[in-house]
């Protein structure tokens, strides 16, 4: 156990006895976090009642857990998931597109992640093979039985909650590309605006996909200016965290640019840390800083060494890094010092 981390634990007792069974099965990874999982758990015998309750956190942990482990050998690879319509069949222009994005973006470094339903889902699978593609389905009475690229893989997870399908597609997603959809769709969508708008997830490509010469999302977008934007509902910048096209290449090339130089954020305590393949120049980072000191709450945005919060995270401390006070605001703006820095 890591004692400088150690919590001080209300009851004694038991977290002696939750320890002692933690030693019983041999320990492991994250044993501080498992002991307060362990607690909160056997709090739910007094403090939840209704069993309906009881059985949503059970099948949360039990599926979250299974997802985790499934993605894990993974995790080196980046990935982008791909939505769209179940119901687009073969014959649409929006299938083969997507049979061809799934191609391009393997060739481009990437695996695939889809709902594993058919449609667009098992398109973007097709394109990309089985071996370069991950299915998070989700169990309905209707037409969501995994596709025959991905059922008999075990890069195949079912859920039973949409809540907890959603997060692993955030969590492991590198990018996010759209076809035209339902419901669904657009949920998935503006959830995934909403996670980057707010920051409560890494930033990343947001591609949405007409088919040629197609209007779904061209439509969409008309609206969002409209009515969102015109009337104070969103910021300006808030439009430079989705890209629209209607050429599966040119999506391809959205995705893979985003991480020309980028690679990753993170806040230690209130320095907002960008990591890098490659550094600005001292001549960047002046131009840097004079375009985009509105984000900025303090000093001026500098090169620094990886930081001590940042030694769990091995395989980056090899990578670049600048970092500033960033105001936790203006992730639209963020999206567009991003772009800057992939031009560096």
């Amino acid at each position: 156990m890591n004692n400088k981390n150690e919590r001080i634990p209300v009851d004694p007792e038991l977290h002696r006895r939750v320890l002692d069974l933690i030693k019983f099965k041999g320990g492991g990874y994250n044993e501080d976090s498992v002991v307060d999982i362990i607690e909160n758990a056997l709090k739910i015998l007094t403090d939840v009642k209704d069993t309906g309750d009881v059985r949503v956190i059970q099948t949360a942990v039990r599926e979250l857990r299974y997802a985790y482990r499934l993605f894990a050998p993974y995790a080196q690879h980046r990935k982008v998931t791909i939505f769209g319509s179940a119901r687009t069949n073969s014959s649409k222009q929006e299938y083969q597109q997507a049979v061809d994005f799934g191609q391009k973006i393997v060739k481009a470094g990437f695996m695939v992640i889809t709902g594993a339903g058919p449609g667009i889902m098992q398109a973007g699978m097709e394109g990309a093979g089985p071996e370069n593609s991950f299915g998070v389905n989700i169990r309905l009475p209707w037409e969501q039985s995994a596709n025959p690229v991905i059922r008999e893989d075990k890069k195949l997870i079912t859920f039973k909650y949409f809540f907890t399908r959603k997060l692993i597609f955030i969590r492991h997603s590198d990018a996010i590309v759209l076809f035209p959809g339902g419901f669904g769709t657009m949920d998935e969508g503006y959830e995934a605006i909403t996670l980057m708008q707010t920051g409560k997830s890494q930033l990343m490509p947001l591609v949405l996909v007409d088919k040629p010469g197609g209007t779904y999302w061209k439509t969409w977008d008309k609206n969002i200016r409209e009515h969102l934007l015109r009337d104070g509902l969103i910021s300006p910048d808030d439009l430079n965290l989705y890209r629209i096209t209607d050429n599966a290449d040119e999506a391809v090339k959205i995705v893979a640019r985003f991480y020309r130089n980028f690679h990753s954020t993170r806040f230690v305590k209130d320095l907002f840390i960008i990591r890098l393949k490659h550094a600005p120049t001292d001549t960047a980072l002046e131009a840097i800083n004079e375009d985009f000191g509105d984000i900025n709450n303090g000093p001026p945005i500098k090169r620094i060494e990886a930081t001590p919060e940042e030694r769990d995270d091995n395989d980056q401390l090899g990578l670049q890094r600048i970092a500033f006070e960033f105001n936790r605001r203006d992730y639209g703006r963020l999206r567009q010092m991003v772009d800057v820095l992939n031009s560096l």
